[in-house]
This record gives C-alpha cells, structure tokens and sequence, in this order.
C-alpha cells in the first residue's frame, strides 16, 4: 500500500506523545512493503527539537503553509490507496476536503488524542481538526482509546470505527545497563498535562514526601515553575526516545499515571505504558478501566489508587518487582508491538476498502455539542 499520512509531527519528539508511536508504526510497515508518505506543518517549537528527519521506506514533507504544499498533496493522493488524517493536525480540515476530491484513497481520520478530543465537544469547545459536519467524510475512525469512546465516535457521524492501541518499537525499546543519570527508586516519564496534575501529585509527590530517604525522577517538558517539588524529586528535561530504554532500566518502579479524561474513559494505555513494560520496569499504574485486557494486575503490573498503595509498592522486594518486570515485557512482546498495530492498521484499511460505501450518516452534534 502508498499511504499519505498528515499529522501533528514525526520528526519531533519533544512535548507530544505522537511522534514515537508513528515513528515506530512507520517503521513497521515498510518492513511489510508499505509506504508512508507524512505531511507535517513545520513549526518552530518542533523544528528547534527535531530528532527524526526519514521515514523509512517513505519520505517526511515538511511544509511552512498549507497553500505551499496542497499541489503536492493532491499529487501524492492520487497515488495514495489511503490517507490519514490525524487529531491535532494543523491542517486537517484542508486535508480532509483534499482527501474527499481525490476520492481514490480510503480516507481514514485517526484520534490519537480521543478523550480529550471528545470532553472539550462536551464541555462546547472548538476542536480545530472536527468542523460542524463531524466525522462524516471519512471511510474509517480509528482511536486511541477503546471502550465507550467507539461510540461517542460513532455519535459524530462515523461510518466505521475501530480501536488502534498505543504499541512500542522494541528495537528501541529493551532491557539495558542503568545509568547513574537515571537511577532512582520510583520514575515517571510525560509532558506535564493539567489533566493530570491531581493525580501526579497523589501518586508521585505524595509518596515522594512520605519516603525523605528514596530517590524519585522525573523527566519531561513543559513543566511550570510553580510544580510542587520536594529536595528527593529529581528532573530530567526532555528524555529522548533513544534515552527512554536507559530511563526506564535504572529505576525499582516506573509509575503510569493517565490524563483525568482518559483514565474515565478507560481502554487508554499510553505508549510510555508500553515501552516501560517492553524495557522490563516494574510499573504501579493509576487504575481505570480496561487496564487488565492489557496486562494482569498483580502478576505484570502492579496498581495504585493512593499514595498509600505507591508507598507499599516502593516497599515490595527487588525479586518481586523484577519477575512482574520480566513479565509485563513477555506480554509486549507477544500483544503489543507497533508491528501487532501495523498489521491491524492494514487490515482495517483493506476492509473498509472492500466494504459496500456506507450510508451518509448525520453527527449527532446535540449529543457531544459540536
């Protein structure tokens, strides 16, 4: 397959969590003979932290402006057997209307981003990438998050949805040698989200001041002034995808923690969940639903609701936490590699390709207030 790709960014790791998992997905289908062709609106804050520039097996285009790229979009549409639209695009609604006048390729609009996307059109803000027509023009709705969110999905007008997971690439990510940079009792590894401040706060700073003699890492970007530090809370600014494996191999426990409006949704492991787990950390996760059709708790990950819960982690023995490391990784490496998503990604597009065209289908827009 030629697919056409526009997203937020590829090229560039730093502060969004997209990047890594279209470097890995990329990756994976030109080893199966495909290739991606990526758009990307060159911006500022990710060219001055640019640390990909190939996609392999395909090509990355890097535009200033829409207009100065759309000749070139439409060429490599009627090339293309499908084109994704991806959440946070700049451009995606240009992309989509460009997408419908090539007709040929199966247009596919991807929401890496689903749980924050559809809370903003329930709380009646403007999502820049879903106009008032929904999802409509679209051949297929792929999602982040499983669960309720195919639904609410489907309320926006989508003729097919279906769930693409997070995954990790583990060639990059694998068990390696700790680093002194790195070593520490309990990690965390994101770019700082309002949305999940409460919950950082409960199952990081908490047991941070409850255990003085213990060494917590953070590491990240965006990160405000005002963060609630403590004198054992050490920070790593901006850990690059090749430094995550040494990142998560030198900590007792790596903590998960979910955005607020993902974690009610369920079904919405992150990526960073995958690479830990694929890295052989031991990880103690915030709960929500969902979570075990992932991994089993107790045997490959371990939960946490509370400081409290966090403090007994920290307390469980280094011959425990290694076997539910070892383990968390085996079921990666069986369920969750960006090759497992690729290959799913195919076979959605090649049903909807063969599928009858659907009946026009109105959003719903009164059910999330689009």
């Amino acid at each position: 397959m030629r697919i056409a790709v526009f997203g937020l960014t590829i090229s560039s790791s730093w502060g969004n969590g997209h990047a890594t998992l279209w470097r890995g997905l990329c990756k994976a289908l030109a080893r199966c003979g495909h290739r991606v062709v990526f758009f990307e609106h060159d911006q500022p804050y990710y060219a001055h932290a640019r640390d990909w520039r190939e996609v392999p097996g395909g090509e990355l285009i890097l535009y200033d402006s829409w207009e100065s790229v759309a000749a070139r979009a439409e060429r490599e549409l009627r090339d293309s057997d499908a084109a994704i639209v991806t959440s946070y695009c700049p451009d995606a609604l240009q992309a989509r209307d460009a997408i419908a006048r090539a007709a040929h390729p199966v247009a596919i609009f991807y929401d890496l981003d689903t749980p924050v996307t559809l809370e903003r059109m329930r709380c009646g803000e403007q999502v820049p990438y879903i106009d008032g027509s929904g999802l409509s023009a679209f051949d297929l709705v792929l999602s982040y998050t499983g669960g309720a969110a195919l639904e609410d999905l489907r309320a926006l007008g989508a003729h097919r949805v279906r769930a693409l997971f997070g995954h990790v690439d583990p060639e990059l990510h694998h068990p390696v040698e700790s680093e002194p940079l790195y070593l520490a009792d309990l990690n965390w590894l994101g770019t700082y989200a309002r949305e999940r401040q409460a919950q950082l706060e409960e199952l990081f700073i908490e047991p941070a001041r409850r255990c003085p003699q213990r060494k917590f890492l953070l590491g990240g970007a965006q990160y405000p002034q005002d963060f609630p530090w403590t004198s054992n809370v050490y920070f790593v600014r901006h850990v690059a995808p090749e430094r995550h494996a040494a990142f998560f191999s030198s900590s007792r426990l790596t903590l998960n923690v979910t955005r607020e409006a993902m974690a009610r949704m369920g079904w919405c492991p992150s990526g960073r969940l995958f690479e830990a787990a694929a890295c052989g950390a031991a990880i103690v996760s915030d709960e929500w639903s969902g979570l075990s059709d992932f991994y089993e708790p107790g045997s490959e990950i371990l939960l946490a609701n509370s400081a409290d819960d966090v403090v007994a982690a920290l307390q469980t023995d280094d011959a425990t936490l290694q076997r539910i490391g070892r383990a968390a990784r085996e079921r990666t490496l069986a369920e969750h590699t960006s090759m497992h998503r690729a290959r799913l990604l195919v076979s959605y597009i090649e049903e909807a390709a063969t599928a009858q065209p659907p009946m026009m289908v109105a959003p719903r827009g009164h059910d999330l207030r689009i």
